[in-house]
């Protein structure tokens, strides 16, 4: 019975083997950022937004700018990540999940979202600020009037600049900084002198700063008072004002006695001076025109006149509008409007025509061709006041997936949603097809007014299933994009169950295909009852054979609890998807209790162990059948008579050295046939051979 026990001797590394196969572990899934989450950047360099994640392997990792996605990848994938069309010059994700920005223009900043996702393992999200700035360049001040008058109610100084983003701002004056009180007002980009004097008669500066520039510039401010001397003096006269604008037409008299200058303006004399100085507050267009200055002498009759003319010019609010529309859908009409203004403003798309434009509003048709797609067109608004632009970029239909939602109406009919949307510019046209036929709006198809979203509506499922494929088609002047698909019955594509630590709750998830129509589920359990709240079973303990529903859940639903489960009882799960009254496959069974503990993973691993197991023993056995077959045949052999001398030595050897050098000394002969195996088809490492200790043997002559 040598063989059994060499049997024995391999049942632990058996077992060992076993145990490493079913052992498995869990992670949790978390992501953090790597440093501040208030990023500062400068414009046209690089910065990345950097994160680290931990809890599992390869998650997909989708990046938001607020509500929008604009970049997804699984980390450690083959393809490369899927970045929005109009960022992927700009952003890259790095095999971390971190986010970079390449060349980073101004209109990046904003907040962003990073969300890590893993099938078992949740959702892990993070939040960064990254704010672009810009180097503040060719900064101005400027005044209302050329001048301040004393005794005047307000005084503004305003500050302009090419391009930049300031973060801080300094007023000073004679280089004492200014702060708000009631003779300084800091608003915006103004500096408001509240009543200004004499004493405000200085230089003035302002200083912008932002985490990457710092500009300071200057300007020289007189404030008008007197007249000391009479004299007659306008302004110097600007090519135009602005509307709303303040200003100052001094016009004073030298002499004896004291004249007094009047004003005149459409052969009306204007009331609003004092002493010779008209102040035209938040200036209109209608005031715009020829004014004359007239002094008096009053001894010598003596006449003088002075004529200034005040172009008063008015912009338009807001910014120019673009847009581009389809015609006939075959040809792109570019528009563009900023109406009102004096004058209004000319209108032009210089990369579309160099002689066509337009005042207030302008259009420029088109025929649509390929190099217009994704081309952006800047439409140039041209006025004496500023010159301003607008942009408008043609994008054909997008590539797009359709979305399926299912519900019950009112009338306990099933009513499923399937929505189109494409990104494109002009706005894509959505049309539909079932099979080879147009689809229509009618007592079964209802078809939305933008044509995005087509409605269903039937008791039967089978109409949806055994109804050709629908097919959606986004189409504009620059190209279509098509999406032809199948409904599918109420399926679960997958599922898990996550027990609390106690063992008292667990928490299933599942999924669904994106065709599936699915407008609840039924959580379905075998086993003993649950728990009531006060610890002991709510109906005698019992153990059920059958599965019974012990929730139902709406078709939006993705997850649920159950409370108060025995740790020491076994249970089972499974969900049931449900569309109406027809119940899909179940999910896979879902085990918990006592002995349990292996994974679908390891269950795996158990099976495909067994076949080796089976091989192996199938081998040990075919061993012990010809060890048991040699001893037999050898057994079986003609025994020859034997001299006396040879029996003496053989009397005179211990009979029980064979015993002792097999039980202490020798191993079981070696399984030959697994020499012959693949090295795949061993189990284990080859057996050394050790030959038999010597013998003597005496021989007699």
């Amino acid at each position: 019975m040598t063989w059994l026990k060499g049997i024995q001797k391999l049942r632990p590394v058996l077992v060992s083997v076993l145990f490493i196969l079913t052992s498995q572990g869990g992670n949790c899934l978390v992501v953090s950022p790597v440093g501040h989450t208030l990023v500062n950047a400068l414009a046209g360099t690089n910065v990345t937004l950097a994160v680290s994640y931990s809890g599992a392997s390869d998650p997909v990792v989708t990046w938001f700018k607020g509500p929008l996605p604009v970049g997804t990848w699984t980390i450690n994938a083959n393809f490369p990540p899927d970045i929005a069309s109009n960022s992927w010059s700009v952003l890259e994700i790095e095999r971390d999940g971190s986010l970079t920005f390449i060349d980073v223009p101004l209109r990046f900043t904003g907040n962003y979202t990073v969300e890590l996702t893993k099938s078992g393992q949740g959702k892990a999200s993070a939040t960064f600020t990254l704010i672009i700035y810009e180097i503040i360049q060719n900064v101005t001040l400027i005044t209302e009037a050329d001048f301040a008058q004393e005794g005047a109610q307000r005084f503004t100084l305003q500050y302009s600049m090419l391009q930049g983003v300031v973060e801080q701002e300094i007023w000073r004056f004679n280089g004492r900084d200014l702060k708000n009180s009631t003779h300084y007002l800091i608003e915006g980009a103004s500096l408001v002198i509240f009543g200004p004097n004499r004493t405000d008669k200085g230089s003035y500066s302002v200083t912008l700063m932002n985490p990457f520039s710092s500009v300071t510039t200057h300007k020289n401010v007189t404030v008008l008072y007197g007249p000391d001397e009479p004299i007659v003096e306008p302004p110097p006269i600007q090519p135009f004002y602005k509307a709303g604008d303040s200003l100052i037409f001094s016009c004073q008299a030298e002499g004896f006695p004291l004249s007094i200058p009047q004003w005149i303006f459409g052969g009306q004399i204007l009331p609003d001076f004092h002493q010779g100085v008209l102040n035209l507050t938040n200036v209109q267009t209608s005031q715009g025109g020829s004014y004359t200055c007239s002094v008096v002498n009053e001894l010598t009759k003596e006449k003088r006149e002075k004529n200034v003319t005040l172009n008063v010019y008015d912009v338009s609010l807001g910014s120019p509008t673009c847009s581009v529309v389809s015609v006939n859908n075959a040809d792109l009409q570019y528009q563009c409007k900023w109406a009102g203004g004096t004058p209004e403003a000319q209108l032009s798309f210089p990369a579309l025509s160099n002689t066509s434009s337009g005042a207030g509003t302008f259009s420029l048709t088109v025929t649509s061709s390929a190099n217009l797609n994704d081309k952006t067109i800047t439409c140039l608004a041209e006025h004496p006041i500023e010159q301003n632009t607008c942009n408008i970029t043609a994008k054909s239909p997008r590539n797009f997936i359709p979305t399926v939602e299912t519900s019950v109406d009112s009338d306990g009919k099933i009513a499923v949603t399937i929505r189109c949307v494409s990104e494109a510019s002009p706005p894509a046209v959505v049309s539909w097809s079932q099979g080879n036929e147009s689809v229509v709006t009618g007592s079964t198809y209802q078809i939305s007014s933008d044509a995005t979203q087509l409605k269903i509506r039937s008791y039967n499922i089978s109409t949806f299933l055994l109804a050709p494929n629908y097919t959606c088609t986004c189409r504009n002047p620059l190209g279509s994009q098509r999406k032809l698909f199948q409904l599918q019955g109420p399926t679960i594509s997958d599922s898990s169950l996550f027990p609390n630590q106690d063992g008292t709750i667990i928490t299933l998830t599942w999924e669904v295909p994106p065709t599936s129509l699915v407008t609840g589920f039924d959580i379905q359990m075998k086993g003993p009852d649950l728990l009531s709240h006060s610890g002991g079973y709510s109906v005698p303990k019992r153990s059920s054979k059958e599965y019974r529903i012990i929730q139902q859940k709406p078709g939006y639903a993705r997850s649920t609890d159950v409370f108060l489960l025995d740790p020491d009882m076994t249970y089972r799960f499974r969900i049931i998807p449900k569309a109406r009254l027809t119940d899909g496959e179940p999910s896979k069974v879902h085990r918990i209790g006592p002995g349990d503990g292996l994974s679908g993973s390891a269950i795996a691993g158990i099976a495909a162990g067994i076949p080796c197991s089976i091989l192996v023993l199938v081998l040990l056995i075919g061993i012990i059948f010809l060890i048991f077959y040699h001893h037999k045949k050898k057994s079986n052999k003609t025994r020859y008579p034997v001299s006396r001398a040879v029996e003496k030595v053989k009397t005179i050897q211990p009979k029980a050295v064979s015993h002792n050098i097999l039980n202490r000394g020798l191993r079981p002969p070696p399984d030959y046939n697994s020499l012959h195996q693949m090295p795949s088809e061993r189990s284990g490492t080859l057996p050394m051979f050790v030959p038999p200790a010597p013998v003597r043997v005496a021989t007699t002559v």
